[in-house]
């Protein structure tokens, strides 16, 4: 709920800067590195703002896939060690009822 709310500013934001922006019909120069642009200020606005918006959000998934694939394998070690620490304390649970049977006798 907090990020469909985060996410419903940022596209509150960018309705607001659109309609902010079409009433200003200036067209400015736009240099970037391999060439230049005649542009109209809002679209220019417009597009900066929804490439950033999109680059901000593939940042963040490739840290969240990052931190699903890490935890999936502590999941995986967890259960890895625990079968190992079943396993061990079987063993241990036989070898002392044997001797204590042993002891008996």
């Amino acid at each position: 709920m907090k990020y469909f709310l985060i996410l419903l500013l940022a596209v509150a934001f960018f309705i607001i800067s659109i309609t902010l922006g079409s009433s200003n019909d200036q067209v400015i120069t736009f240099n970037y590195l391999i060439a230049k642009g005649d542009f109209s200020l809002s679209s220019l606005l417009a597009s900066l703002f929804g490439v950033g918006f999109v680059l901000g959000w593939l940042v963040c998934a490739i840290f969240y896939l990052r931190t699903i694939v890490s935890l999936k394998n502590a999941r995986r070690k967890i259960r890895r060690l625990e079968s190992q620490l079943g396993a061990e304390g079987k063993e241990t649970s036989d070898s002392t009822s044997l001797v204590t049977t042993q002891n008996k006798d």
